[in-house]
């Protein structure tokens, strides 16, 4: 066995027993690094397929960003998680029976499947050869040559799924004074200025 060998069966091994932790644990904060352990070891796995950007993006985005973001929620806000474990408790065999349904799908899915003949050469054919062309160049010919509409539907919904969250979550207080430049735009100037016959010694 090489070097090679050995670091896929580490990273492999650590990436299954971090995610195994991750579930278990009952810390959320012991998740969250659980968590990260998971997604550096997938890097190191994208590393030893020669998809060093694809690794690279999993650190940044991944640990350095997202996970970062859920430590520090979980850290700093002050959450009953054994009031929601508790509240969880009673969907319990609901989330097993989705659980059974998509395992059985998967069955379904991936057990007849077998391998056809030239199977190989049109994955092959798909994929830009990488002795031409580094990794990163291959990963954007595939995005915006081949999968250009799907790359921009994909980021459609997530505009969609950003401005969703933004709506959800925007709440207009009512003691607090904000201009209205819809309906400044949309009043009649017939009804916007109410002239008043102040008498003299009188106020309004």
């Amino acid at each position: 066995m090489t070097v090679a060998d050995y670091a896929f069966y580490l990273f492999s091994i650590t990436m299954l027993v971090a995610a195994t932790f991750t579930v278990v644990s009952k810390s959320p904060v012991h998740s969250v690094l659980w968590l990260i352990l998971t997604f550096l070891s997938a890097s190191g796995l994208f590393v030893l397929l020669g998809a060093e950007f694809v690794a690279m993006l999993l650190v940044i985005v991944y640990v350095g960003a997202v996970m970062v973001l859920f430590l520090f929620v979980v850290m700093m806000l002050d959450v009953d998680f054994a009031e929601l474990k508790a509240g969880m408790a009673k969907y319990l065999p609901f989330g097993l029976l989705i659980g059974v349904v998509l395992i059985l799908q998967m069955a379904f899915a991936f057990g007849d499947w077998t391998t056809a003949e030239g199977a190989e050469a049109l994955r092959r054919s798909v994929t830009p050869d990488l002795t031409e062309v580094q990794n990163t160049a291959a990963l954007g010919m595939l995005m915006y040559d081949d999968y250009l509409m799907l790359f921009q539907l994909a980021g459609l919904i997530l505009l969609v799924a950003m401005i969703g969250a933004i709506v959800l979550t925007l709440r207009h207080r009512s003691d607090v004074k904000r201009q209205n430049v819809l309906f400044q735009m949309y009043r009649d100037p017939n009804t916007a200025i109410e002239i008043k016959d102040v008498k003299p010694g009188q106020g309004l």
